[in-house]
């Protein structure tokens, strides 16, 4: 008989274990309360350490406005974070202190070259700029040789034009049969260009070279690199290379460049500019050595 009452005493006690255990609903609604407390510590710990900011030391300009139509600069105190960019730091300040503040911007992923401005006395992408390499104060500028528009923003007309008129695009001898044909390109000669395609048309190359600066004229090396890129491009039809090499072959041409590196300093693609300008120039002298 009291072996019976063992017996029913440890099922009984099974029983209570088992209620004791809480539900999978509750238990997930635990595990949710749990994370969200960890979220809000973290948020909280992110929030102390915001108390470390970054000195922005911004160029203002509004020709629109009387009061703003003297060139000043502004201070911004923006709170600091692990992998924040000059961009970032410039959106906060517009966000949160000053809503006129105006900067160009697009993509914030350093392939569409609109956010270029002049950052501690160099040209650079903002974008792609981290706050923690640079020396306080952090001072934006807009970018030098181009007219100012607003604030950082700067009118980039003149740059278009150049660009434009190295016509960049394709002007083949033939054009394969069918719709789905390839133009073939050889792994060397794509190879060749490759560091010329990267251009991203940010200007950045324009507003270091002095040579533009003083010469409206000039193609400058962004242009430049646009009429390499398809020069020496093997799908390129014989007469478009001979006339491409032709136009660079002028006083505003390639033999403008002083060869300063500037252009290949800043360019936030890395490519070599002045290395495609010497190419070019190369070009030009074998193309007008003809011996018959």
């Amino acid at each position: 008989m009291s072996e019976q009452r063992t017996e029913r005493a440890a099922v009984d006690e099974e029983v209570e274990d088992r209620s004791a255990e809480p539900a999978p609903q509750q238990r997930r609604i635990s595990e949710k309360q749990a994370r969200r407390r960890e979220r809000e510590s973290q948020e909280r710990a992110d929030e102390a350490a915001a108390e470390e900011t970054v000195h922005l030391k911004v160029f203002r300009y509004d020709p629109d406005v009387p009061e703003k139509a003297e060139p000043r600069f502004d201070h911004f105190h923006v709170p600091y974070k692990r992998g924040l960019t000059v961009l970032d730091a410039l959106i906060y300040a517009r966000d949160h202190f000053d809503s006129s503040l105006t900067v160009r911007h697009s993509c914030r992923q350093a392939i569409c070259g609109s956010d270029a401005v002049f950052i501690n006395g160099r040209q650079r992408l903002a974008c792609q700029t981290q706050v923690a390499d640079l020396d306080e104060p952090v001072m934006v500028e807009p970018l030098p040789h181009q007219e100012v528009v607003k604030d950082l923003v700067v009118d980039m007309e003149h740059f278009y034009d150049q660009m434009k008129a190295v016509d960049p695009f394709f002007s083949p001898d033939e054009i394969p049969d069918g719709e789905l044909v390839e133009q073939r390109q050889s792994r060397a000669n794509r190879e060749e260009i490759k560091m010329a395609t990267r251009c991203i048309w940010c200007g950045a190359c324009m507003s270091s070279c002095n040579i533009a600066a003083g010469d409206n004229e000039y193609l400058g090396p962004a242009a430049i690199n646009m009429a390499y890129r398809f020069a020496m491009d093997e799908r390129e039809g014989v007469a478009a290379t001979e006339q491409r090499i032709d136009d660079m072959d002028q006083t505003h041409g390639v033999w403008r460049c002083q060869t300063q590196f500037s252009c290949t300093n800043v360019c936030p693609k890395d490519i070599p500019l002045t290395e495609h300008i010497q190419n070019l120039k190369r070009e030009a002298v074998k193309h007008n050595l003809r011996f018959w």
